[in-house]
């Protein structure tokens, strides 16, 4: 490797290094940080009632109600509670101040029999669990409908936007009502469901959830660019990319099904460190072989034609998308019974993962390899950028998520 080369991507990795710890330093300190997931169970109550347990992000829902409200005792009681870590001095606020608490969640979330409003009654108390970590407050309400006919519609405006506290809040709805059962995923553009949707139709709504979620998950972008940019031939990125694929779509459907449960205190900092990892893995092969980076070491034959570095790649970023599988199904949160239309929505889900995935790669690695081909040693100094750049990324977040567990 080239001194020049060595300095430059050297001046790359501190200038990104700074940038990132300036970015990620000034971020809110909020758990949320810019956006949130809300869950809603709805199920057939009695005489003709609907009964919702929501799951909402505490620290979120004081802040959000008290502002709404104008209650500032909510807000001194709620947000001491969360810095101490306290679950029952956290419900015990929310119980304190039920009615603005309450009153903000029914004025965001609305249940109709055909197209009545039904009314909200608060069951119980304020209880309290966990989402990745991250403290969620359970409220139970049934809600009293008028006869009617043409199912129920359930429309969620839970945390929006406009309020300034995040950024594309999603409402996952798991329901077993009017003969029907299974899930849906709500948002700005689609903030409604009902039980007489048709199957494509709930179906699209997962999809589309899929590819938002890879969108804007950047660490995962970060660790498809990182794969990317490692890669030499065109056989060799359609591989890595099918095996990271098989793995986390394995994990995935195991998870949110409930089959494989691990602590997000786990998962997200090895998300973290896979990112450094494979980045730095093309970095080391730059420094071991300079503008050789890019050659394959006595391929082997067959339909693959990988060198032992491939092999041991392909392997490597197998057991990685393990472990980022199981960071794709805490973003749904999905606790229900194994049914035959989860199954399918999970399954679309993964399909709007992979359909972004396809999207990505078709537009970058075409540009890479035209770069690599006209001017080599400027395709190596890109690569060895991007990859110095994701790889400090990847090690912030391991130590951040470390340190935050």
């Amino acid at each position: 490797m080239s001194p020049h080369l060595r300095h430059t991507l050297a001046i790359a990795a501190l200038g990104i290094a700074a940038a990132a710890s300036a970015l990620l330093g000034s971020a809110p300190a909020a758990a949320h940080g810019f956006s949130s997931t809300a869950y809603v169970d709805v199920t057939a109550g009695e005489q003709g009632h609907v009964r919702t347990k929501l799951g909402l992000e505490y620290d979120l829902l004081v802040v959000s109600a008290a502002d709404s409200a104008h209650v500032d005792a909510l807000f001194r009681e709620g947000t001491a509670a969360f810095e101490d870590g306290d679950a029952a001095a956290q419900a015990a606020a929310l119980d304190a101040h039920a009615e603005p608490v309450v009153g903000y969640v029914a004025a965001r979330l609305s249940v109709t029999s055909g197209g009545a409003a039904c009314a909200p009654a608060r069951v119980g108390g304020f209880t309290m669990g966990e989402q990745e970590g991250v403290p969620y407050a359970n409220l139970l309400l049934d809600w009293a409908c008028p006869d009617g006919t043409g199912g129920h519609e359930v429309r969620s405006g839970l945390f929006p936007d406009g309020e300034g506290f995040v950024k594309g809040t999603k409402t996952i709805v798991t329901y077993d009502l009017d003969g029907h059962a299974g899930s849906a995923a709500l948002d700005a553009a689609s903030p409604s469901f009902s039980t007489a949707q048709t199957w494509y139709q709930r179906f699209g709504e997962f999809f589309r959830l899929g590819a938002e979620h890879l969108l804007s998950g950047i660490d995962h972008i970060l660790f498809l660019l990182a794969l990317i940019a490692g890669s030499r031939r065109l056989r060799e990125i359609v591989l890595t990319a099918t095996s990271f694929t098989l793995a986390h779509s394995v994990t995935f459907m195991l998870a949110a099904l409930g089959l494989v449960a691990v602590p997000a205190s786990i998962v997200e900092p090895v998300i973290a460190l896979s990112i450094a990892v494979v980045a730095g893995w093309h970095l080391w092969r730059i420094r071991s072989r300079g503008e050789h980076a890019v050659d394959l070491v006595s391929p082997g034959h067959g339909h693959f034609s990988l060198d032992r570095s491939g092999w041991l790649r392909l392997a490597v970023v197998f057991c990685f998308g393990l472990v980022h599988g199981l960071g794709f199904a805490g973003a749904l949160g999905i606790d229900e019974a194994w049914s035959w239309t989860l199954l399918w929505s999970l399954l679309v889900f993964n399909v709007g993962i992979e359909v972004v995935q396809l999207a990505i790669i078709a537009a970058v690695f075409p540009l890479l390899i035209v770069l690599r081909r006209r001017a080599p040693r400027a395709g190596l100094w890109a690569t060895g950028v991007i990859s110095a750049g994701v790889s400090v990324m990847g090690l912030v977040w391991f130590v951040q998520r470390v340190f935050a567990s």
